[in-house]
């Protein structure tokens, strides 16, 4: 696949909350997932497993979710940006609007790293 042909399809499954398939289709097994030094209860990763397993600790922390978007990427060269967000309550710290913007590097038609900006 090609950087705006994965990028295509990840906005479809993202559309319907596909994460689990984003992963499972469009991701290497030796990609690496970004954090901001700053991320609360979150930290940078490599392999698809800890990916998964990061996704399910996020997932722990959060109370209730009440929306999200995911807005139609951007592909230059072999990266895509992708504007995201949530209205998510969290576990302890109430409710809030997280916004993100989330960078994708494609080699070989997959994933092999996620940034995330916020």
């Amino acid at each position: 696949m090609t950087t705006q042909e994965l990028a295509n399809r990840f906005n479809e499954l993202a559309q319907s909350g596909r994460w689990d398939l984003i992963q499972s289709e469009m991701y290497a097994e030796n990609a690496e997932s970004i954090e901001p030094a700053h991320a609360p209860g979150l930290q940078s990763v490599k392999g698809l497993e800890a990916i998964r397993e990061k996704g399910k600790q996020f997932g722990a922390m959060v109370e209730e979710m009440h929306g999200g978007y995911s807005n139609e990427p951007q592909v230059a060269g072999n990266h895509f940006a992708v504007a995201m967000g949530m209205d998510v309550t969290m576990k302890g710290m109430g409710r809030m609007k997280m916004d993100e913007i989330a960078v994708y590097e494609v080699k070989d038609g997959k994933i092999v790293k996620e940034q995330f900006f916020y």
